[in-house]
């Protein structure tokens, strides 16, 4: 076992667990819940990878990890970030990563985009309802530009487009 690196993990649906656990499986490491993240969690790691999922554009428990890994500059931080986007949209996810770290962060702290899909099947109520909404606005909207036709079409239903081919990267610097 690498006891060198930990892997930390958000999950509400189920999609960042499953990398998760694939990545501590193909490096043999220590693998956590994010509720269980404290300081005294990451003591004696060389290295933290933090997963989590992005909602409604951010990332999901990051503040909490920011925090916790600064009080221990030695530690290396990594991160993944699951979500429905599709791979190709690098736009997008370029965007993203530029929304949620600081310009030094995305220089120091290597990130991954790892696509996962929709599951409103585990989904939470309120992250249910937020689709909802979101669906009936873009339904409803005149003159759609074809990136919300193409969100429209995406948030119709559940789906995973999860693979283990997107760990590779995150895996090749460990």
């Amino acid at each position: 076992m690498n006891n060198k690196i930990l892997i930390i993990y958000k999950s509400s649906t189920g999609f960042t667990e499953r990398y998760a656990k694939l990545i501590a499986s193909k490096i043999d490491c220590t693998l956590a819940a994010y509720k269980k993240a404290a300081p005294e969690l990451i003591a004696g790691y060389d290295t933290v990878v933090f997963g989590s999922r992005a909602h409604a554009g951010m990332i999901d428990g990051y503040k909490k990890i920011r925090k916790i890994t600064s009080q221990n500059p030695s530690v290396k931080l990594i991160l993944f970030v699951t979500g429905a986007m599709p791979a190709s949209s690098k736009d997008t996810i370029e965007t993203f990563w530029k929304q949620n770290l600081t310009s030094e962060e995305i220089l120091k702290i290597p990130h991954f985009y790892m696509p996962g899909g929709l599951c409103y099947e585990r989904m939470s109520m309120p992250d249910k309802f937020m689709m909802k909404v979101a669906a009936l606005m873009i339904k409803n909207k005149k003159n759609k530009t074809p990136f919300e036709i193409e969100f429209e079409n995406a948030i119709k239903a559940s789906y995973d487009i999860s693979s283990p081919e997107y760990i590779k990267p995150l895996i090749s610097i460990l």
